[in-house]
């Protein structure tokens, strides 16, 4: 009975184990340019370990002045690759976070997960599947989840977002030595719509106002102990 009741639990797991594995090299086909991209940028100037990462979407990968933007900081790396989602980013925290070696790590990914019709219950689950992927081999890492942000293009998606957020918060508040940084209310007018005067003319990536909030609200959050880091 033992063995039947074994056997019965582990086919469900099988299959689960090879679709994840499925989804993963059809990710790494997906983002093989950009993968390599970051090793070749790796062997010509290799980051010093102990800085602070940035991975995520297009909205960090066009975040090009992101080291200038925080200058206090004694590394900052970018690994945001345009188009990506939650599930990209925990498939990859490897490769984009724990091979760094970093003091702190700040995501943002989780609107192109939603525009692709997945749940915020999802985009959570893959959230905690990528922490738990950097825990596991960086123990004394912090996790910053920076929100999903109000884009004018993806208005109708406003509930998802305020939802997804939500419970990422409420796992973070959770999790030691973790955070969960709001840009999702100070992008909202007083109408309580998205403000476009912070995006550039797709109304879905951000201009350098865009970007200046984000500084002033993401530079609040870094530790102390991060600024005092630098030479």
């Amino acid at each position: 009975m033992l063995l039947a009741a074994s056997a019965s639990h582990a086919q469900p797991l099988a299959t689960a184990d090879a679709s994840a594995s499925a989804d993963y090299l059809a990710a790494r086909i997906r983002w093989h340019t950009e993968l390599a991209a970051f090793a070749k940028a790796d062997q010509e100037r290799p980051p010093a370990e102990d800085g602070v990462l940035f991975v995520g979407s297009s909205t960090i990968r066009f975040w090009t002045r992101l080291a200038q933007d925080f200058p206090q900081l004694p590394v900052v790396i970018n690994r945001g690759f345009g188009g990506s989602t939650m599930a990209d980013c925990s498939y990859f925290a490897r490769e984009l976070v724990v091979r760094y070696k970093p003091r702190h790590v700040l995501v943002y990914a989780g609107d192109n997960d939603l525009a692709e019709g997945h749940t915020p219950l999802q985009v959570l689950e893959n959230f905690a599947r990528f922490a738990n992927a950097v825990r596991a081999e960086l123990p004394n890492t912090r996790i910053s989840y920076i929100s999903i942000k109000p884009s004018p293009s993806r208005e109708k998606l406003l509930p998802q977002m305020r939802e997804t957020n939500d419970i990422i918060a409420a796992y973070l508040r959770r999790l030691p030595n973790s955070e969960y940084i709001d840009v999702y209310a100070p992008m909202l007018g007083i109408d309580g719509r998205p403000r476009a005067e912070l995006f550039r003319g797709d109304m879905l990536h951000l201009n350098d106002e865009g970007y200046r909030l984000w500084r002033s609200i993401i530079g609040a959050h870094l530790p102390a102990a991060e600024l005092a880091a630098a030479p």
